[in-house]
């Protein structure tokens, strides 16, 4: 790793740092989502970086890939389990946090096992160490709480510009002999569940992300593809952050590009019997 990426991605690591453990003192009971999700991603830019991504509020049951719409008035409530997970990106390189909290609560069996799990992979992970043996020792720590991990969700790379690179490591057993490798930065994820372990696709769908250029016709299409590019870097982005173009003209725009495959979306994921999750994240580089 040259010496610039390794000082823009220890840069963002600190400044994650201190956004995570703003985000961990506020008062969540009561708080609309919005106003928490504007605030935390405020803080990230007063901090001299930028969202790599919508700040995601996961309540309960949601495990990843929600963020509040425009006017969303949902506020959080005493006793929910909620994750926020953090994107930080300086010049591109990226940071990826989480933590889960419930509200008004001082803690959650649920995130006393995320957390472990993740303790317990972090000192795992170092060149040569292979791929099945953190997820191995991920579930193996979540199971011995009395939980399940969620299976089809991964700890991941980062890359510049890139928020899910090679290699995925996931949260449940599984083969996969790739070693952790040297320069390589690993955004470690674990999720537990008391549900069944899966997560499948929910709706609305309000993150995107450029993926290619296509024609299309709308006006506002294209300027919203023009935007997803250069605005945005290439990263995800939400309805929310989008100020000069209508909710109405988005939405058909927003359905151009994804029957055009000029963007990614990102449905929310549930966890599929409805049960609890919890997550922690921690971004490391490995020197």
């Amino acid at each position: 790793m040259e010496k610039e990426e390794l000082e823009n991605y220890e840069k963002a690591n600190k400044i994650a740092e201190e956004v995570v453990g703003y985000a961990r003192k506020m008062d969540l009971l009561n708080r609309k989502v919005l106003d928490v999700t504007e605030e935390v991603e405020n803080v990230i830019r007063t901090l001299g970086g930028k969202p790599a991504w919508p700040v995601n509020i996961l309540i309960n049951d949601i495990a990843a890939h929600y963020t509040p719409d425009v006017n969303e008035t949902l506020a959080l409530k005493e006793g929910d389990l909620v994750k926020i997970d953090i994107g930080v990106q300086v010049d591109g390189y990226i940071s990826d946090n989480a933590f889960a909290v419930c509200v008004g609560k001082a803690s959650h069996p649920l995130i006393e096992a995320s957390e472990k799990g993740l303790e317990e992979a972090i000192k795992l992970i170092k060149p040569g160490t292979k791929i099945y043996e953190i997820s191995q020792v991920v579930e193996d720590t979540v199971n011995s709480f009395g939980f399940n991990t969620i299976r089809n969700l991964c700890g991941h790379a980062v890359e510049r510009f890139n928020q899910h690179a090679h290699p995925s490591i996931p949260n449940g057993k599984n083969t996969i002999k790739d070693e952790i490798q040297p320069g390589q930065v690993i955004a470690m994820e674990v999720f537990s569940t008391n549900g069944s372990g899966w997560v499948t696709e929910s709706s609305p769908t309000l993150i995107f992300k450029y993926k290619q250029d296509k024609p299309v016709r709308l006006w506002e299409a294209r300027q919203l593809l023009e935007m997803s590019k250069f605005q945005f870097e290439t990263l995800p982005f939400t309805r929310r952050w989008i100020k000069d173009i209508s909710p109405l003209k988005f939405d058909m725009a927003i359905r151009q590009l994804l029957e055009a495959d000029a963007l990614y979306e990102y449905p929310p994921l549930k966890e599929e019997s409805n049960g609890l999750v919890a997550v922690t994240e921690k971004t490391i580089i490995i020197k």
